[in-house]
């Protein structure tokens, strides 16, 4: 497993800094005979080198660090640089500067609050240091306002660097996801695209062979009125070039680009209520609450795309042997939404990653049937939620967009 690349980089520039802390230590102590408190210098980089240990063994097989861990260890690298700073010179301390490197490394690594903790956390560290900063003299000159004069530039620097760095990382982010939704979106149209040409195509193969047996079931009934069975045959007949015609409306409304318009919501219930009796007689649909007296958008292709939803439904009812499927509406004053819950065995984790977004492997066809019904409802400015219901089942959450008639 690959760590966590934001991670991966901090932990490695903490070995390089704890490297050249050391050597600067012993050069400072041994080569450049400063007066330093080495023994004290070295405890701390000990504890800061345990410490990175530490972070690399815990990090060393997770592909995505939490925000919070994050945070921690941009926290003990200011904490570990303030006491090495506060034991060599404090704010006198030529790299006090370095204290603006976790708030660089926070603008591109955390969220706009975990930033500006840092920040903060880096400030006050450098006013601490500061604060308890001796008394110092150099030619007879007191350098007590040029310390606050270096305290005044590094807030400001960090001001900048918080403020631009974090913006621009918070753009560049908001850039890569839409980038990511428009790359989405344009797979998605070249799958409707194929799917639509395969279903003109088999519409189009179809028409011939139905068109024959309707003339075939006129020949044999003129010859055979009485013929029970042959008389059987118009209904199932009859229901084929009804759909049949109602592909290539539909087919056609979609390739003019017809304005998307309303449609009653009470009406909508009692089409579904017909749909679902005429398809799956023997589910029972509990509509547990009224349909609202509001008109939503939509257009010849909502109803399918529900009823898409509600043969998936069934068809998990049919595999767990329950007959029952409730419905209920949720209103608000921009939205409805369409409650579907069955009692099936529900989704899985899998399942619920790749449905609505890609074209699912099923014996059912749940994926295609649920693509095409989230597609359609995107279109009409709606959306679908699928999750399991806590008692058993899942639920699928159809939210349409209310026509606000004074528009």
């Amino acid at each position: 497993m690959q760590t966590d690349p934001a991670i991966s980089r901090l932990l490695m520039l903490r070995s390089g800094a704890i490297a050249i802390q050391l050597l600067a230590v012993i050069a400072v102590y041994f080569l450049l005979e400063h007066q330093i408190p080495l023994y004290e210098l070295l405890l701390v980089i000990s504890l800061e080198a345990v410490f990175q240990i530490l972070s690399v063994v815990a990090y060393r097989n997770v592909s995505k660090a939490k925000e919070m861990g994050m945070l921690m260890q941009l926290t003990a690298d200011v904490l570990f640089l303030s006491v090495l700073l506060s034991l060599s010179g404090g704010a006198t301390n030529a790299f006090v500067s370095l204290l603006l490197l976790p708030i660089m490394i926070a603008a591109v690594s955390v969220s706009a609050k975990g930033l500006a903790y840092i920040a903060v956390l880096a400030i006050s560290a450098y006013s601490l240091l500061l604060y308890k900063m001796p008394q110092h003299s150099m030619h007879h000159m007191d350098m007590t306002s040029h310390f606050v004069g270096m305290w005044v530039n590094f807030v400001i620097s960090a001001s900048v660097i918080a403020l631009v760095i974090g913006t621009m990382n918070r753009a560049l982010h908001s850039r890569e996801r839409t980038i990511a939704k428009v790359r989405e979106k344009q797979l998605r149209s070249e799958q409707l695209v194929t799917l639509d040409g395969a279903a003109a195509q088999i519409t189009h193969q179809l028409a011939s062979p139905i068109a024959n047996l309707q003339l075939l079931f006129e020949e044999l009934q003129e010859e055979q009125p009485s013929n029970v069975l042959i008389n059987e045959m118009h209904k199932p007949l009859m229901q084929c070039a009804t759909q049949l015609n109602n592909f290539r409306d539909l087919s056609a409304q979609l390739r003019t680009h017809s304005d998307i318009g309303y449609i009653e919501l009470p009406a909508l219930a009692q089409q579904i209520q017909d749909s679902m009796l005429l398809q799956y007689p023997d589910q029972q649909l509990i509509w547990q609450s009224d349909a609202p007296a509001v008109n939503v958008k939509g257009d010849a292709m909502l109803l399918p795309a529900i009823l898409n939803l509600l043969q998936n439904s069934a068809t998990a009812n049919l595999q767990n042997k329950q007959v029952q499927l409730a419905l209920s509406w949720q209103a608000s004053d921009n939205e409805v939404s369409l409650l579907i819950r069955d009692h099936g065995m529900g989704f899985t984790s899998e399942q619920l990653t790749q449905l609505g977004g890609h074209i699912m492997a099923s014996k059912s066809g749940m994926g295609l049937a649920v693509l095409l019904s989230n597609v359609t409802l995107e279109r009409l400015q709606g959306s679908l939620t699928l999750y399991n219901h806590p008692e058993g089942g899942a639920v699928a959450k159809v939210q349409l967009a209310v026509l606000n008639e004074e528009k």
